[in-house]
């Protein structure tokens, strides 16, 4: 009849799972049901869960009313809705593996009964998830199978529309003043070897859309059509870069530079620019691997590039770029925290100028972490008291961290040779000796020690960046989450855009400040999607998108001060 695939889908949701609607998918009650079809739920006009069993003697309990009086109501698909949150798969899931939208609790082990703090929200996420997708129906105005991400502006001037339209070229007939506009990238590519080293993570999708020669068309046609200035891309694998990646930027008009991973794992973090807009004043690649320290097992890099702008008049102005992928372990925050400090030091080391300020510092990378992390609010807030701290909470990943040993004080060794405001010390001394604060060696060595002695009694990190978050998170009009990753397992944000905003950035968050030397001004960005988004077009990677990331894309102007 006309629900003959039922059975197999409901035997595959389980009880909580929940997935798009359309009109010709309402299951209503008066419809033929197989006699051997069971299905543990809720009722949608229960508050708990209670065991259904649609079989051919299946009966409407006595508290729900006359049936006679169900049978008259308005039984209508706007009502079901929004009401009942029993929906059937959406059509545009066509994997033979697909999986609808909540599946990450039971295949990520945990149980299926809510967490005390879950079960407060559970039903405000429930109802939010079983809105109609009429709205995503009406964005949907590409080809099929796609969702359209616009973008959003923060100032009047923006001249973004470049990524959607023919490119201006009005910047040459623009008065010389000290302002430059560019637009920034984040993308975590997905390598190929990490991808069939993890494929219970891709069980949704088919498997032709997997194979690399199918993703790598759609991933340059991504970067194509949003025409970025910087690109700065993680999960680059080293074969692929240096076989067709590399060539194929240089041909649209990139200079790049690459780092690859230091371990068995051949992918890492590139950094390619517009030489149409850049100069290459140096690249510092950064090793987060130490053979001589045990805590610094971990074959993750980052990349540090120090480029100037081709202004109309001549300038000192620099912007400092950085490109990072942290470890994934969700039970390593000392890593995490450890990797972070050494990038922080590089970049501290590469942005000075020549009268002791930063230049413009924009961050961006795979940081496997959550926003509102211990690490995240590092990065912001530019200060961390972790004692106490236990080392799973560190990246908020896990809702139930299994890492349950506290952070160390200090957190790294000595021999690292980085302080707690994560700066190189020993390029912090050979500054003061610039200064003319010139001591005895015996009395160096002695000062050192002090130091060393009174960070082991601070739990404190710091850092001097004032940075902003281009993207906000979360959606102000229905506070759903922002998702910047979507596999078999999770939908969450872990890649970001951080920057040094100006003073006069209105997009930037509370707290933010001069960045020292003038400033960044975000104009724009390109909007993220929710979970809910991603699923209708079966997550990611997907026909059309070909990472398990979003990429990830701002608009800013150099403001000199």
């Amino acid at each position: 009849g006309r629900h003959s695939m039922l059975p197999r889908h409901m035997q595959r949701l389980g009880r909580d799972w929940i997935a798009h609607l359309n009109s010709s998918q309402v299951f209503a009650l008066n419809s033929p049901v197989s006699t051997c079809m069971r299905w543990a739920g809720h009722y949608p006009w229960a508050s708990f869960p209670l065991p259904v069993d649609f079989s051919a003697n299946w009966r409407l309990p006595p508290f729900f009313g006359p049936w006679r009086q169900f049978q008259n109501s308005n039984w209508q698909l706007d009502n079901f809705a929004q009401n009942s949150c029993f929906h059937l798969p959406n059509p545009s899931m066509k994997s033979e593996g697909e999986e609808p939208l909540t599946k990450k609790r039971r295949l990520s082990g945990q149980h299926d009964t809510p967490a005390p703090e879950e079960e407060t929200n559970f039903s405000n996420q429930k109802e939010s998830l079983c809105l109609s997708v009429a709205q995503n129906e009406k964005s949907d105005s590409n080809k099929k199978g796609t969702i359209k991400r616009h973008w959003e502006y923060f100032c009047q001037h923006s001249r973004t529309m470049k990524i959607f339209e023919n490119k201006e070229t009005d910047q040459s007939n623009r008065e010389c003043e000290a302002k430059f506009d560019f637009t920034v990238m984040s993308y975590n590519i997905l390598s190929q070897n990490l991808l069939e080293d993890n494929s219970h993570l891709y069980k949704h999708c088919r498997q032709r859309l997997l194979i690399w020669t199918y993703r790598f068309p759609n991933i340059l046609q991504e970067i194509k059509q949003l025409d970025a200035d910087v690109l700065c891309l993680q999960e680059v694998q080293e074969d692929h870069y240096r076989k067709e990646i590399k060539s194929s930027l240089e041909s649209l008009g990139y200079h790049c530079e690459y780092k690859m991973r230091t371990g068995r794992k051949p992918d890492g973090c590139a950094i390619c620019f517009k030489t149409s807009k850049f100069s290459l004043i140096s690249s510092n690649p950064v090793e987060f691997f130490r053979r001589d320290i045990p805590l610094l097992d971990r074959d993750n890099v980052g990349l540090v590039l120090l480029l100037q702008p081709k202004l109309q008049c001549e300038t000192n102005a620099a912007i400092c770029i950085a490109n990072t992928h942290l470890l994934y372990n969700p039970r390593r925050g000392d890593i995490k925290l450890t990797q972070l400090a050494m990038l922080l030091a590089e970049i501290a080391s590469v942005a000075p100028q020549k009268d002791g300020t930063f230049c413009p510092i924009i961050i961006c990378g795979d940081f496997n972490s959550v926003p509102g992390s211990p690490l995240y609010r590092f990065i912001k807030e530019g200060k961390l008291n972790y004692e106490g701290l236990a080392i799973g909470k560190v990246s908020g990943q896990e809702q139930f961290p299994r890492g349950q040993r506290i952070l160390s004080i200090p957190i790294w060794p000595k021999k690292l040779g980085i302080s707690q405001n994560c700066v190189y010390e020993i390029k912090q001394q050979q500054k003061e000796g610039n200064a003319g604060e010139k001591m005895e060696e015996a009395e160096l060595d002695s000062t050192k020690e002090i130091v060393i002695a009174s960070e082991k009694l601070s739990s404190k990190l710091q850092h001097r960046f004032k940075l902003s978050s281009v993207y906000s998170h979360y959606f102000p009009e229905t506070g759903m989450p922002e998702v910047t990753t979507c596999h078999s397992r999770s939908a969450v944000t872990v890649d970001y855009i951080f920057y040094s905003a100006a003073n006069d950035d209105t997009a930037a968050q509370p707290g933010a400040e001069d960045s020292f030397h003038g400033g960044l001004k975000l104009l724009g960005r390109l909007a993220l999607l929710t979970e809910k988004d991603l699923w209708t077009v079966n997550g990611l990677p997907n026909e059309n998108n070909s990472s398990d990331h979003l990429p990830l894309l701002a608009e800013f102007r150099l403001i000199e001060r």
